[in-house]
Parts: structure tokens; sequence; C-alpha cells
């Protein structure tokens, strides 16, 4: 299951924790992963998360949001992502992040869609 692989890949690199769905006392510091699409297509599977970083100033989710970044896809110099690290993952490309700060809950979020390829 590529959540499972995901959700495994980025609780190593991280040094925050990451959760599929938002525990009830969350820490001020944690990561979301959300399956949002996927299909598949002449037996190749695409899937699309958004991964979502959240912290106590708008500063501190764009500083985890790069390190989310950083994991998935990697920095290009000392480190080339999941698609290397991981043999289910045979790609995955950064689709967009933005500011996604919950005006609702006051939470600051960052928020990353990555593409991928298994």
């Amino acid at each position: 299951m590529i959540e499972k692989t995901i959700l495994d890949y980025l609780n190593a690199s991280l040094n925050v924790k990451v959760y599929m769905e938002k525990p009830q006392n969350p820490p001020q510091k944690f990561v979301l992963i959300e399956r949002t699409s996927g299909r598949r297509r002449n037996f190749i599977n695409e899937v699309t998360f958004a991964i979502q970083s959240y912290a106590g100033s708008l500063f501190d989710a764009c500083e985890l949001n790069e390190q989310v970044k950083n994991a998935m896809i990697g920095d290009g110099t000392t480190s080339f992502g999941i698609a290397m690290e991981s043999d289910d993952v045979s790609k995955c490309e950064l689709n967009a992040d933005y500011n996604n700060t919950d005006t609702q809950t006051k939470s600051y979020r960052y928020q990353a869609v990555f593409d991928l390829v298994f």
C-alpha cells in the first residue's frame, strides 16, 4: 500500500511525527499525508498526495514544508528523494506547494502536492 510506504518513509526521514489523519491532541509541529487521487493505466499506478506541514508559526510551517520537499524529491546534491530510496516508488515530482493556513482553526500550515508513480 503506497500510503504506508510514504508514511514510513517520511517518519524515518523527518524529525517530526507524520500522520494519515489529524490526531485529537496534535503536537505543535507535525505532518499530515493525504492521497487525493490515483489511477492505474497499462499496469502502472499513479497517485497524487497532498502533504501538509503544521507548525506554531507560519515561518516554521514553511521551513517544515521545505524539509518535506527535500525528503520527497531530494535536494539534488546530498539526497535524491523517495524514488531513489524506496524500491516501491519509481518517480516523484513536486506538483505545487503553497501556504495553506487553516483560517477556521487558525493553524499555520503549508501544503506540498506530489505526483508519484509506483
